[in-house]
């Protein structure tokens, strides 16, 4: 008979399946493949003033989910616990960044609060090169009553008249320029011109919109703001910092505001975060703000680039909220002849 006491125990799932031989190979490439991830968690967890290659780096955040997946699958053939947890730590943290927790939400509107809802849409129409026909069917099917348009001219406005947009969004405010600072506000609601974000090298106008129901009973107000900032190239990337700061301040003045249009940056820069958080010197009344496009998991619907050279899509337009505005439906539509997606959504703003 066996004794009992010199029985081992047997030994668990994991540690067979790790005791299992596997070539070291695998778990090498697993760290090759995460090291570069690694670097770049670094600087997205820092919010501090990165100097402008990490600054151009940070734009592509998103896609380190996909290494960070293959470095995961690599390490589980390798049979290595430490690459194992470390591939999996670094997987989780893109996955945070990627569907964030810490996005502003729109509050919920009380019971019995009178709404007015409204269809809007942005463009960057790439020094007014974007396809006339092309926007006019987007307003059209989408239905859309206020559309913002940045790289502005007036060869695309006399096209866009052509093809009858006036005739659906008759209101307009327009300031065309043929070096990408013009920019346009078409809306089948009144405009009345509230200035311009100061010290900006590309327009920024501020517009108050009058908003009513189709009955014309519900009203609401709304302060839009056609945001157009400096990309963050070269030297300029300090004018970048400041255009953010300029939209920031804006949105924390009383009032429902519409702030979209190209920010020239996404959420994984800490200068966007800024604009919209208050604990960072944005948001409206302690609250944040709502990028609508991230707040609906839009994250990998890229606004640019849509044409020209073959990199990765990134989200450099948005739609930004004050808190007590709703939205949905967000989405991107390609335009021929712009780099830039336009984005559509509906807003739900409280009347009064």
């Amino acid at each position: 008979m066996t004794n009992p006491a010199l029985v081992l125990p047997t030994a668990g799932p994991v540690k067979r399946w790790l005791g299992h031989q596997a070539s070291p190979a695998w778990s090498v490439l697993a760290l090759l493949l995460v090291l570069p991830v690694a670097g770049m968690s670094l600087f997205r967890a820092v919010p501090t003033e990165w100097p402008l290659v990490v600054v151009q780096l940070l734009s592509f955040t998103p896609w380190m989910v996909l290494p960070s997946a293959l470095a995961m699958v690599l390490a589980v053939v390798g049979r290595r616990l430490w690459v194992l947890i470390t591939t999996a730590a670094l997987l989780a943290l893109q996955l945070f960044w990627l569907f964030p927790l810490d996005t502003g939400r729109a509050e919920a509107v009380p019971a019995g609060t009178a709404t007015v809802s409204v269809k809007v849409m942005s463009l960057n129409t790439e020094y007014g090169e974007a396809d006339a026909r092309a926007i006019v069917k987007l307003v059209r099917d989408n239905g859309v009553q206020l559309l913002t348009l940045q790289e502005h001219t007036q060869g695309l406005e006399d096209r866009l008249r052509s093809e009858g947009l006036e005739s659906t969004l008759p209101n307009l405010l327009s300031e065309p320029n043929d070096d990408a600072s013009g920019g346009a506000v078409y809306s089948v609601f009144p405009l009345q011109p509230e200035g311009l974000l100061p010290d900006t090298p590309f327009r920024m106008d501020v517009t108050r919109v009058l908003v009513t129901d189709a009955g014309n009973v519900s009203k609401a107000t709304l302060n839009l703001t056609n945001v157009h900032a400096l990309p963050p190239v070269d030297e300029r990337i300090q004018q970048w910092r400041s255009d953010l700061v300029k939209v920031a301040r804006q949105a924390s003045r009383p009032g429902h505001h519409l702030l979209m249009g190209d920010y020239n940056s996404t959420y994984d820069h800490a200068e966007f975060r800024a604009v919209l958080d208050p604990a960072m010197g944005g948001g409206q009344d302690g609250k944040k703000l709502v990028d609508v496009g991230t707040a609906s998991g839009g994250r990998f619907s890229p606004t640019w680039p849509m044409e020209g050279p073959p990199l990765p899509g990134i989200v450099i337009d948005h739609m930004v909220t004050s808190p007590r505005i709703g939205s949905s439906g967000y989405a991107v539509h390609q335009v021929s002849g712009s780099d830039h997606a336009a984005m559509v959504a509906t807003l739900v703003i409280p009347a009064g």
